[in-house]
């Protein structure tokens, strides 16, 4: 009992003397989930030109109704309509002639001029032309259905319109196969930041609180103490998952709150992977301050451990966007295996079962790691 006493109060008082350093909140906290936020629209995934609303120039010179019927499936449509004289970004317009409604409804032929605005976006022009294509079939389909459903009365604006706002007779109901959705936004620039500032933040302070307890003369002093080697060793890991804790909780309850991600389902899993994570990464960080007593060189050291690990764990970059030995090279590093586990639970909605066998492996570095640790103890 006094083993597991000694080791609670050296790593509550670890946590106390790094928390009243209020510059490492920045670090902790500020630092990473500003980079969250921001990634969070670089791994947007599906949205931007295909789910966003380009600009048409429209010129309804129609006298009837059928050109406004028109603009308003070109709305439904997903296109943003703009003046001739306020063509802004428009990449391209169209033209209704003034006959437009009498044409239609005499069943003759009906040309309208489609044209490029000079300088614009081609990418963009070509999303309006789809876009174009798709109104014209959809106004065509209306008018063949008001013909079979009312072959004696001439279409109305109050009736097409009657047709638009009906439910379609056809739905297309779109889902990822195999319910495997690739982490996009805050599903995946949360975990992924998460895995890697934890991963960074417990080797630096870890390495760092080590190095200078050594240069200072405390880790000496302790040893003639009371307390045991593993006392020591145990006290300094502690200290340092419990850090790891603290920034935990506060990026799940801004993931949860804030980022609007769902997180409570599958919490324990996400928090068994986090704690077995913070206990590899504090694991290896105090190893380090055994094996360097300059501060500065361990803050370099982890650094130079730290940011590759994390890139190649696809923490800062997806895997899918890498050749596929990425996924390969992920597997030998711990933040590759953590961000698995955060990902089944986060984004595919797995179980604690499902994460089990990244956490087996997290397990495995942390044994590994801890063994390395207790045999570079200096003091």
């Amino acid at each position: 009992m006094n083993a597991l006493r000694n080791i609670l109060v050296l790593g509550h008082h670890d946590v106390r003397l790094f928390l009243r350093d209020r510059g490492s909140y920045i670090w902790l906290f500020v630092v990473p989930l500003a980079f969250t936020y921001f990634l969070s629209y670089a791994a947007r995934g599906p949205g931007g030109p295909a789910d966003a609303r380009p600009a048409l120039v429209l010129d309804n010179r129609d006298t009837g109704f059928l050109g406004a019927v028109f603009a308003r499936e070109l709305g439904e449509q997903g296109l943003t309509l703009r003046a001739p004289d306020e063509a802004g970004d428009a990449p391209r317009g169209i033209t209704v002639p003034e006959d437009f409604t009498q044409r239609v409804l005499a069943r003759r032929q009906v040309t309208l001029e489609f044209f490029t605005i000079e300088g614009s976006d081609m990418g963009m022009a070509q999303i309006v032309a789809i876009r174009l294509f798709r109104t014209l079939l959809a106004l065509n389909t209306r008018l063949a259905r008001h013909a079979i459903d009312d072959p004696d009365r001439a279409p109305t604006e109050e009736s097409l319109i009657a047709l638009m706002e009906s439910a379609p007779s056809v739905a297309l109901d779109v889902s990822h196969a195999g319910h495997k959705p690739r982490p996009v936004g805050f599903a995946f620039s949360l975990p992924g930041n998460l895995v890697g500032y934890l991963f960074l933040n417990l080797l630096v302070f870890g390495g760092a609180s080590v190095a200078a307890g050594r240069r200072g003369g405390v880790l000496r002093r302790l040893a003639v103490s009371p307390l045991t080697r593993r006392e020591l060793l145990f006290g300094k890991l502690y200290g340092l998952i419990l850090l790891g804790g603290v920034q935990t909780t506060v990026f799940l309850l801004v993931g949860q709150f804030v980022f609007g991600l769902d997180l409570a389902d599958n919490l324990p899993g996400i928090l068994l992977t986090l704690a077995v994570f913070s206990w590899v990464a504090a694991s290896v960080g105090v190893m380090i301050g055994f094996l360097i007593k300059d501060e500065e060189k361990v803050v370099g050291v982890c650094l130079a451990i730290a940011l590759p690990m994390a890139f190649l764990g696809g923490c800062w970059v997806p895997l899918e966007f890498g050749p596929d030995y990425f996924r390969l090279l992920s597997r030998t590093v711990p933040t590759g295996w953590a961000l698995d586990a955060l990902h089944q639970s986060i984004t595919f909605g797995a179980g604690l079962a499902q994460t089990v066998p990244a956490i087996g492996v997290l397990v495995l570095f942390g044994l590994a790691a801890n063994f390395a640790a207790a045999k570079c103890f200096r003091v």
